[in-house]
């Protein structure tokens, strides 16, 4: 089925205002650079490296250097939290972790996708929101639009495609409650 030109001329026009590709070039420059090539203990670096580019980051937020970070001027990170080794951040749209929450190794947060019930396809920006205490295990992904509630946890290589409900542990693919988080002793 051919296109009509208007669907065509939609598909040809970036969705980025000058300023956003000029900001998402700059910081690929930096990502690649100082952000990948600092020490590995080095937070306060990366914090500020973020935070230059707008990122929201709480002093003793920790972002491992092979972390991949789309648009930083859209992450908000709270105290205690940490990203883990190859964890992504596309942060196309606003992407909220709360506090003490940890986003392990090659995880993906994906707050961007297209509008498939438009022929165009449009891009679209939900936000994620990942509440305080919660843990998004090694390799698990996020998709648009989702809220992770607070002490929820995503298992490993789990896909959440639909709101987490808070102290409550999900599996698989697509995430599936397993049951409530529950905690003996301290």
């Amino acid at each position: 089925m051919a296109l009509d030109d208007s669907v065509a001329a939609a598909r040809r026009t970036s969705p980025y205002s000058a300023r956003e590709k000029l900001g998402r070039m700059l910081w690929a420059c930096v990502q690649a650079t100082a952000f990948r090539c600092s020490f590995h203990n080095w937070y306060g670096v990366r914090r500020a490296l973020l935070r230059a580019f707008g990122a929201r980051m709480h002093a003793t937020a920790n972002v491992r250097r092979t972390v991949t970070v789309e648009c930083p001027w859209n992450l908000s990170i709270g105290a205690e939290s940490s990203v883990g080794d190859r964890a992504i951040l596309y942060c196309l749209g606003p992407v909220e972790i709360g506090r003490n929450v940890t986003v392990s190794q090659g995880a993906h947060l994906c707050a961007g996708s297209h509008d498939s019930r438009r022929r165009a396809m449009p891009l679209v920006r939900p936000p994620i929101r990942i509440g305080d205490e919660a843990w998004i295990a090694a390799d698990a992904f996020v998709g648009p639009d989702v809220r992770v509630g607070e002490g929820a946890i995503l298992g490993a290589r789990g896909v959440a495609l639909d709101d987490l409900e808070p102290w409550t542990i999900y599996l698989g693919n697509p995430a599936a409650k397993v049951r409530r988080r529950e905690f003996e002793g301290r």
